[in-house]
């Protein structure tokens, strides 16, 4: 019975983010779902997204988070505009609340939506929220053995974002491993490596992400 329960919550949310997105495609709006466990640096990359392509793009942001509005007070300070879902204890966003807060963003007026889902690596891998792209931040403080503990996340995700690599001098990180690992998880994944705070690799990142807009944006 548990079973069937959960199969009705997935199919209803398919619905849901199948909606969302027409309704992104109907308006030519490119939508990111940005996932990662807590502090692997899903605001400081949405930070450095919005330097990048925010004076080409019309952007907003949809912050998920269990409780408070630190990282959507944050995302307010640049000026983009920010929607903050708190989920009262479920550990990621659906896609009702997504659609929702599409509503209100007004996406007519708007090229790029990036959510920044609940951070967690299990849960936010299982829900479609209608976007374009899947990316996955992990941290180098995190180690390189995550892949084996989180499978589904890393064979959902489109890209991963390797964050924090001015810091492997300091750890065990194996790079090596870690690509071997994904790689052979999800052969269509494409993983970059970044630091937000030394913005080693960033640039290549940007490049890559204003490439897949554009496309997006000619369809």
């Amino acid at each position: 019975m548990e079973v069937e329960v959960l199969e009705g919550i997935f199919d209803a949310n398919e619905i849901i983010a199948a909606e969302n997105r027409r309704l992104l495609d109907e308006h030519g709006v490119f939508m990111m779902n940005i996932m990662s466990s807590p502090g692997a640096g899903k605001t400081s990359v949405i930070l450095a997204i919005l330097e990048g392509i925010s004076k080409e793009y019309s952007c907003a942001v949809i912050e998920g988070d269990i409780a408070g509005k630190v990282d959507s007070e944050r995302i307010a300070e640049t000026g983009v505009p920010a929607i903050q879902i708190n989920t009262g204890g479920s550990c990621h966003l659906e896609a009702k609340q997504v659609n929702t807060a599409l509503k209100r963003l007004k996406v007519d007026d708007l090229d790029v939506v990036i959510v920044e889902n609940v951070g967690n690596l299990v849960c936010p891998a299982e829900f479609k929220l209608g976007e374009d792209l899947k990316v996955m931040i992990l941290s180098v403080a995190e180690g390189h053995d995550k892949p084996h503990k989180y499978p589904l996340m890393f064979s959902e995700s489109d890209i991963l974002l390797v964050n924090k690599i001015d810091m492997i001098p300091l750890t065990d990180f194996d790079m090596a491993k870690l690509k071997e690992t994904v790689t052979r998880m999800n052969p269509r994944v494409k993983i970059f490596e970044i630091s937000c705070r030394t913005k080693e690799g960033v640039g290549e990142w940007i490049a890559f992400l204003k490439n897949v807009i554009a496309e997006k944006r000619k369809k």
